[in-house]
Order: C-alpha cells, then structure tokens, then sequence
C-alpha cells in the first residue's frame, strides 16, 4: 500500500492552496484531482477578483490558477495525481482512488477534502430538454472549450455567477434575452448587475419559470410572476423565445467523502446544504480529516482559498511542521474575516453561526 503525509482531495483554489502552505511547512503532499488539468472552477472563471492583493485582487481566475500550478508544479514535496478520483476514505485515513486503468489504496497521516460543490437543479416542465444548462457547465463550454451553447439565453438566478455568465455570454456574441430571479431583490453583486443592465438586459425579480418549451430541444421557456408567497400569479404568464435556458440556482457542497467516514454532518442551508462540523483549524469530528472549500460551504473563490491555507497549516503543524505557526495562523483567520465581514458575508456567517450552535 502507498503512504502519505498529507492526502488532498481536489486540485481546485482550497485544494491547491493547501497543498502549498503544507509543503511550505516541509510537509510531503499528495494532490489529487478527477480532472486531467489543475484548477477547479479557476479553469473557468475569466472575471478579475475583487477584495485584497492577497486575494488576488483585479487577476482573473484563469490566471490565478497558473500562478498557483506553476507553484505547485515547482515544489518537491508535492506529488500530484491528474485524471485520478478519489472513490472511497476510511476512518483509519485511508483513501481508495482510480487513476488510468489501476485501483490503488494509500494511507495517509492526515487527509484534506476540498472537493468543492455541485450545480443544483430546479423543478420545472421539459427541465430534461437538450439546451438546458447549468451555469458552470457553461462556462467550461465558452471559457475552456470555446463553445458557445445557443444564441438567445434566459439566465435564472442574479446571483454573482447568473450575472457574471450572463456577461461572459454577452461577451462571445449570444443575446440574454432576460435574468429572472424569484426573491424580490438581486443576489449578487451591484456592479455585475449594472454592467448587465447597461447592455440592456432586464432582471425580472419575483419571477420564476414554469416549463421549457420544444420537443427536440429548448425554443422557448414560460416564466410567470410570483406573490410574496413564492407562488406563481395566475395570468402573468409569459413566453420567451430561447435556445438556452441557464440555471444558476446555487451548488450543494459534495460531501460523500465525510459521510464515508462518519463526520458528524449538519443541514445548514446558508451554506448550501449538509457539512461537516469542524473546529477552528477545519479539522472535523474524525481525528485527522480536514476540509477547505466549497465542501465546507458554498462560498466565493477567495474564500476556498484562504480555507485551503488554514486547513494546510493546520494539517502540517499537526505533524510536527509547525515554523512560523502562530503567526500565520492568526494571518488566515484574520484574512477570513475581513472577507466575510459586511453585508456581503452576512449569510456565511449565520450560517457558521449555526455551525457552531
């Protein structure tokens, strides 16, 4: 059987970041990814960062991303495992993965989850029908294939990535015809919502979709209104003529792994969905299993980031490769903090807060 110090489940921005704080340390890293290139949803995201220069602050996420390979790719102590998926963790810190045509097992002293989040789906008529899309399935199709997925778009969801694909789509030539969105007010940020209304694309609060239309594909979609009771409005039905219909309807952390090992979870919705309960380092009620990322609630990129860097340090100083920790760790808490503090991280915190509870 194989060994290692440190296992990290997932080359996205936690699992990356991870991985180089811990080999910083000194500490050996094995790096997995399902995918055949580093970068989780950085591989995708061409929009600039906003927050610190430590977040990387006005670089895109494709750029981030090379940065951060070109590192990992540069550092001795970190092996990496592309195109190999993780199947199966036992409580005793072993992990099960394919990689090509082969099965391995490895032990492992400490193991970090950063597996990131899954697209949710939502209920309508046709919801089956060829053209209809997630959003960060479409980003991969333009943004690291070079595809576009129609013409005429409707966007469901004004969350920061509804409004940031809805731009990105604008960008490579396709006509959103409408954002829809079912809560009374916009999701996401104000100024990716300007520039989306400066080219003229209206978005429609309080509006759902009731059906796809098409028989062999999407070419249409009915949206309708809804009461401050989230109920569709009898006779406010609407057809818009579409080839793509976008959900942006939020991600539910991907957490089988936890489970696996018998991590006490809790169901906490502003988070996304179930998650493991986990102290301070991100250490979770396994001894030795950390998470960082989307797997720990849904949150932006330089969150995942900054959680890869706590849950790195604390993986390494756990064995023993503890130089400057103090002061590093006060530096990441610190760091996530401030990024979710103000209105923008209200909904992160109350749903840590009851996390914690």
């Amino acid at each position: 059987m194989k060994t290692a110090e440190i296992a990290i489940v997932g080359g996205g921005p936690a699992g990356m970041c991870a991985a180089l704080v811990a080999a910083k340390q000194g500490a050996k890293v094995t790096l997995f990814d399902s995918s055949k290139i580093l970068g989780g949803q950085l591989i995708k995201q061409t929009h600039r960062f906003f927050g610190s220069e430590k977040e990387h602050a006005g670089t895109r996420g494709i750029q981030i991303c090379a940065m951060l390979e070109e590192e990992i790719r540069k550092n001795e102590n970190i092996e990496l495992h592309l195109d190999a998926t993780v199947l199966a963790a036992y409580e005793d810190k072993i992990i099960a993965y394919e990689e090509g045509d082969k099965y391995e097992k490895m032990a492992c002293k400490k193991v970090i989850v950063a597996t990131g989040a899954s697209e949710k789906m939502l209920a309508f008529g046709n919801n089956d029908l060829p053209g209809v899309y997630g959003a960060g399935a479409v980003q991969t199709l333009m943004n690291v294939h070079g595809v576009v997925p129609g013409q005429k778009v409707l966007m469901i969801g004004s969350g920061n990535i509804g409004l940031i694909v809805s731009y990105q789509l604008m960008q490579a030539g396709l006509k959103v015809e409408a954002i829809i969105e079912a809560a009374p007010t916009i999701g996401g940020f104000k100024v990716h919502a300007s520039k989306v209304r400066r080219m003229g694309v209206p978005i429609l609060t309080s509006h759902t979709i009731l059906e796809a239309c098409g028989t062999e594909c999407v070419e249409g979609a009915i949206i309708s209104q809804l009461d401050e009771k989230w109920s569709p409005i009898p006779g406010t039905e609407k057809r818009i003529d579409v080839d793509v219909i976008c959900l942006s309807v939020g991600l539910s952390p991907l957490t089988e792994l936890f489970w696996q090992v018998g991590c006490e979870m809790k169901h906490i919705s502003p988070l996304g969905g179930h998650v493991p309960v986990r102290d301070e380092n991100l250490e979770t009620t396994v001894s030795g299993f950390y998470v960082a990322g989307d797997a720990s609630g849904v949150e932006e990129a330089s969150a995942a980031m900054i959680e890869g860097k706590i849950a790195g340090l604390s993986a390494a100083a756990s064995l023993g490769y503890d130089q400057n920790y103090a002061m590093l760790r006060k530096e990441y808490l610190e760091d996530i903090g401030i990024l979710r503090s103000g209105p923008v991280g209200e909904k992160i915190r109350q749903g840590l807060q009851i996390l914690a509870g």
